[in-house]
This record gives C-alpha cells, sequence and structure tokens, in this order.
C-alpha cells in the first residue's frame, strides 16, 4: 500500500530486480534527489566506494567506505545479488556488465559495484521522473 502511494517509489519499482522494501528504502532515504549536484555521488553518499588512503609513497585502495545509511546499501547490494543471481528481465546489459567484473575481480565486488551504478541509475529515474530504461543504463 506504501508503495502505491509513493509515486517515487512506485518508479523506482521499474527497475529489475528491485521490490517495494529496496524502493520505499531508497526513496526515503534520498528524500529529495535534488540535493545531489551529480548522480554519481549518490554512490559515495551511501558508502559503495573504496575507500583511499594516499600518504608520501603510499597509495593504498581499499574496501568500500560503509559511510551512510547501512539499511540503504544493504537493500541496494540485495537487489545487486538477485539481478547477479536469479534470471531477471530487462537487464541484460547491467548484468553482463557485472559479469564481466565477477569474472575479473570476483563476485562480491560485481555486486557492490553493480549495486553502486544501481544507486546512480535509480538516483537520475528520479530526478527524471522516468521509468527504467534498460538501453540507456547500459
Amino acid at each position: 500500500r506504501m508503495v502505491r502511494s509513493d509515486p517515487q517509489a512506485r518508479l523506482l519499482t521499474s527497475v529489475p530486480a528491485v521490490g517495494p522494501i529496496v524502493a520505499l528504502t531508497y526513496a526515503s532515504a534520498i528524500d529529495d534527489p535534488g540535493r545531489f549536484t551529480s548522480s554519481k555521488r549518490v554512490g559515495a553518499h551511501f558508502g559503495l566506494t573504496p575507500k583511499k588512503y594516499q600518504s608520501g609513497e603510499i597509495d593504498y585502495t581499499g574496501r568500500i567506505s560503509k559511510i551512510g545509511d547501512a539499511a540503504v546499501r544493504t537493500a541496494l547490494y540485495e537487489a545487486a545479488h538477485i539481478m547477479l543471481i536469479k534470471p531477471v528481465k530487462g537487464c541484460s546489459a547491467l548484468k553482463s556488465w557485472a559479469m564481466r567484473i565477477a569474472k575479473r575481480a570476483g563476485m562480491s565486488k560485481a555486486k557492490v559495484a553493480l549495486a553502486r551504478r544501481l544507486a546512480v541509475i535509480m538516483h537520475r529515474m528520479l530526478v527524471d521522473g522516468t521509468p527504467f530504461n534498460a538501453a540507456a543504463a547500459a
């Protein structure tokens, strides 16, 4: 009922593997999509970017920073997991992109990368007010 009454959450459910819980969690965390100057910044806002440590000759890239809302990060990761594990219609370009990462770097890193990309795509959908377009997401 809550998803049907919220236009942002209803729009987000057009993304493959994004259900009502993920849509409501993301929509409530973003609240006003205009407060982000760029959609790229949403991944960092939810802690889905790698930590970086640089000092002198040391240059260390670590795991994800885990800054921000943990519930949204978990929901996005679960949506990415479903998209990669189960056959989902309408996401072949995203899934093939993530599977190439999985082949190169491992499945868990591919899920985090796909979760970050889903966050960016969903933010752009909220800003534009357009439903999911698989061709544009690729």
